[in-house]
C-alpha cells in the first residue's frame, strides 16, 4: 500500500536526524495504525537501521538486535552481550568511530521491557550520556500505549523530559480512504469508514477483498477464520491493559449501554469502580465521552461513553455476542445479521463525519467555527452538532439525517422545515445574543434539490469530504 499521510509526523523525525547533536524520538499508537509504516519510511531514507523486538528470552533479544546492527556496524554480532547496557556500550563507541549517527529504531520496546524490567533504567543512563557523546539518533516506539506512556510521558517515568520528538500516531483522516481503496462517492466511502476507520492495515486487508464493502466485512470480520474476527481481543492483549478489566466494558458500551449507571448495571459492579478502566480507554482512542455542549468537560453528570473507533463500534454490536452464532453460520447468515445492524452503524459514522468535519466544510468556512459537540437534556430535542465561532457571535445548530438514498426534494424540505421549527437548545445566557445558523448535513440529495430551506443551510457528504483541515 502506499505510504499515505503522515507527512507532518515525518517531517519531525527528519529534522531530528538533521540535529547535530542527536536526540530521541518516541512512537506510539495502537497495532496496525501504520507506526512501522512509518518509521521504515524514516530510516529507508536516512541509511538507518530498524530493530523489532518480540516476547523471548533477553539473551535472544540482544542476539537479535546485535544482528540486526551488524548489518551497519561489521562484526558487532561476534560476540554475545551478557546485558543491555554491555550492547548499548559498544553500539554507540563503534557508532562514534563508524561516524555513523543513525537513526536507531527499536521497535515494540515494551516487549524487551518485560522481560528485562531494569531496561528503562539502562537506556536513560545510555542516552545520557554514550549515546550523546556519539551524538545518535534513537527511536523508541511500541504498540502499548499504556507502557510507552508510563516510560515517556509520566514525570516519574525513567526516560520523561528526555525525547525531543514524541509522535501519538492516531487514525487516519476519511480524507485518505480513496487513495487505499480507489474513488467512491460519498455514500461508499462512508461505508467504507464504518467499517475499517482510520487503520491502515484494514483498508490494505479490505484492498485484497473483491466486492461490496458488507460482502468485504463478512469475510475479514464475520467469518470465523477472517484476518479481523479476533481483532479487538488481540489489540487489548497486545496493549499491556488487563483484558478482563476493560474488555466488559467494551461489550456494554457496544450493546446501548452508555451511562456509567447503565453500564454499571450491565457489568454488576458498583459505578464508582468503572472510572479508571473508562479513562484507559479513553486514552487508547477505542472510547470517547461525550458531555453536552455548554456544560463542563469535567464532573458533568449527563456525561456519555461510545465507541469512538468505527470498526470497534461495528465489531462490538455484530460480532462481540454473536461469535458463537457466527462460528455456526452461512455466508447468507452472517450478510442477514450485519443487514439489520448495518444502517444504525451507518448513521453513527455520518453523525461523527458531520460533527468533525462540518465546522470545517466549505459553505461553512467562513463562519470559523470551533470544534462541534451534540447537545441533549431528558425529553428535550436533541441536536447532533453545536459549535460556536471562535470570533463568540454566532451557534451553528445542525443535525445529521442519514438516508438510505439520496433526498429528494420533497423529502429535504419536509426535513428542513422540521429543523427550521425544532425548539432551540437551552445552553445558557452566554449564548442568548448570539446569532444562529441552522444545518442540515445529509449524504447526497438528487438533482435539482435546494440547498437551503427557510433558514436551514443544507450540506452533502460530497462537501464534507472536500472540507480542509486534515
Amino acid at each position: 500500500m502506499l505510504f499515505l499521510n503522515r507527512a507532518d509526523e515525518l517531517g519531525r523525525l527528519r529534522e531530528l536526524s538533521r540535529r547535530r547533536e542527536g536526540g530521541l524520538a518516541v512512537v506510539y499508537g495502537r497495532r496496525r495504525i501504520g507506526k512501522t509504516r512509518l518509521l521504515l519510511e524514516w530510516v529507508a531514507g536516512r541509511a538507518g537501521l530498524y530493530t523489532v523486538a518480540d516476547l523471548s528470552a533477553p539473551a535472544i533479544q540482544r542476539r537479535t538486535v546485535a544482528l540486526a546492527i551488524a548489518e551497519r556496524l561489521p562484526g558487532f554480532a561476534d560476540v554475545e552481550y551478557p546485558d543491555w547496557f554491555s550492547l548499548l556500550r559498544r553500539l554507540s563507541s563503534e557508532a562514534l568511530h563508524a561516524k555513523w549517527r543513525g537513526p536507531l529504531v527499536f521497535d515494540e520496546l515494551p516487549y524487551l521491557v518485560v522481560t528485562s524490567p531494569e531496561l528503562p533504567s539502562v537506556l536513560q543512563r545510555w542516552l545520557d550520556h554514550e549515546a550523546k557523546q556519539a551524538r545518535l539518533v534513537v527511536a523508541l516506539a511500541g504498540s502499548s500505549q499504556r507502557m510507552m506512556q508510563g516510560l515517556v510521558l509520566s514525570p516519574e517515568a525513567p526516560l520523561f523530559g528526555r525525547a525531543s520528538v514524541i509522535l501519538n500516531l492516531g487514525p487516519m483522516p476519511i480524507v485518505h480512504l480513496a487513495r487505499a481503496l480507489g474513488r467512491a462517492s460519498p455514500r461508499e466511502t462512508l461505508a467504507r469508514w464504518t467499517a475499517w476507520g482510520g487503520v491502515p492495515r484494514y483498508w490494505e486487508l479490505a484492498a485484497s477483498e473483491r466486492g461490496s464493502t458488507p460482502t468485504r466485512v463478512d469475510r475479514l470480520v464475520l467469518d470465523p477464520n477472517g484476518a479481523l474476527h479476533g481483532e479487538p481481543d488481540r489489540l487489548l492483549l497486545e496493549d499491556a491493559v488487563p483484558a478482563a478489566e476493560v474488555r466488559p466494558l467494551l461489550d456494554a458500551i457496544g450493546a446501548g449501554a452508555h451511562r456509567v449507571s447503565e453500564i454499571a448495571g450491565r457489568m454488576g459492579r458498583p459505578a464508582t469502580s468503572l472510572s479508571r478502566p473508562l479513562e484507559r480507554l479513553v486514552g487508547m482512542g477505542l472510547v470517547r465521552r461525550e458531555h453536552p455542549f455548554g456544560e463542563p468537560e469535567r464532573g458533568g453528570k449527563r456525561s456519555l461513553y461510545r465507541i469512538d473507533d468505527p470498526f470497534f463500534r461495528l465489531w462490538f454490536r455484530v460480532v462481540a455476542a454473536r461469535r458463537a452464532l457466527l462460528a455456526g453460520g452461512t455466508p447468507a447468515s452472517r450478510r442477514a445479521l450485519l443487514e439489520r445492524h448495518w444502517p444504525a452503524l451507518l448513521a453513527a459514522s455520518w453523525e461523527d463525519l458531520a460533527r468533525v468535519r462540518g465546522p470545517r466544510a466549505g459553505a461553512l468556512g467562513t463562519l470559523h467555527l470551533g470544534p462541534a459537540q451534540r447537545w441533549w437534556s431528558g425529553n428535550a430535542p436533541e441536536w447532533d452538532i453545536v459549535a460556536e465561532s471562535r470570533a463568540g457571535k454566532l451557534l451553528l445548530l445542525g443535525e445529521a439525517k442519514w438516508s438510505e438514498r439520496p433526498l429528494s426534494s420533497a423529502a429535504l424540505e419536509r426535513t428542513c422545515r422540521s429543523l427550521d421549527s425544532r425548539l432551540e437548545p437551552p445552553v445558557g445566557a452566554r449564548y442568548a445574543k448570539y446569532e444562529r445558523r441552522r444545518v442540515l448535513f445529509v449524504v447526497d440529495v438528487e438533482p435539482g434539490a435546494p440547498r437551503k430551506v427557510g433558514g436551514v443551510q443544507v450540506i452533502t457528504g460530497r462537501e464534507l469530504l472536500a472540507a480542509k483541515g486534515e
